[in-house]
């Protein structure tokens, strides 16, 4: 059994569909929340589904080694970014290497960098006229959206949409392939440990 933490900025969504995907497999299991923001909602979901959380502070990333040592004092084997906008620092990249995924609300490389994230992703797909947008699930490197690319899938985009109902149908793919996808990696890394 592999436990997964999960990184996250705000409501948590997808955070919460992936903790109940994983609540019961035999393969993995969410038991770490990590926050950025202290008020996101991602930690109160994190407790009604009896998942320890932690907040952590910008020093603490980036200077102190503490988000490090959480994960591996919790026995972490996979980190799973999920509406999480900060940069990963390299202690946790080196340590973690391969085994850090991202979700991103657009089919990279378009609409993706610093500052595209959530509906400003949806805006920029609409006032730019694309027929079609989707998810993108990549690993994560030191840099925004750059990592190599795992997996996509698309949806139309309507000449009604509106940044409201795009994000919609974009969550409907985060929600149907997100936690597929994670089990995929998880499982192969258990092939490639044999």
């Amino acid at each position: 059994m592999r436990n997964i933490a999960i990184f996250a900025s705000g409501s948590g969504t997808n955070a919460e569909n992936i903790i109940k995907y994983f609540s019961n497999r035999k393969t993995a299991k969410v038991t770490l929340v990590l926050s950025n923001r202290r008020e996101a909602f991602v930690l109160k979901r994190a407790a009604e589904n009896n998942v320890k959380s932690v907040f952590f502070d910008r020093n603490e990333f980036y200077n102190s080694g503490i988000v490090l040592d959480t994960l591996i004092s919790n026995d972490i084997d996979f980190i799973v970014l999920a509406g999480f906008l900060w940069l990963v620092p390299d202690d946790i990249l080196t340590h973690y290497n391969g085994r850090i995924i991202n979700i991103h609300p657009a089919l990279l490389p378009k609409y993706g960098g610093r500052g595209f994230y959530g509906e400003k992703v949806h805006k920029a797909v609409i006032s730019n006229h694309e027929t079609e947008s989707g998810i993108t699930i990549h690993h994560v490197n030191k840099f925004y959206d750059e990592g190599d690319i795992i997996f996509q899938a698309k949806c139309k985009v309507e000449p009604s949409d509106t940044p409201e109902s795009l994000a919609a149908r974009i969550h409907r793919l985060e929600y149907e392939h997100f936690p597929r996808i994670i089990e995929k990696m998880i499982s192969e890394l258990d092939s490639n440990v044999r």
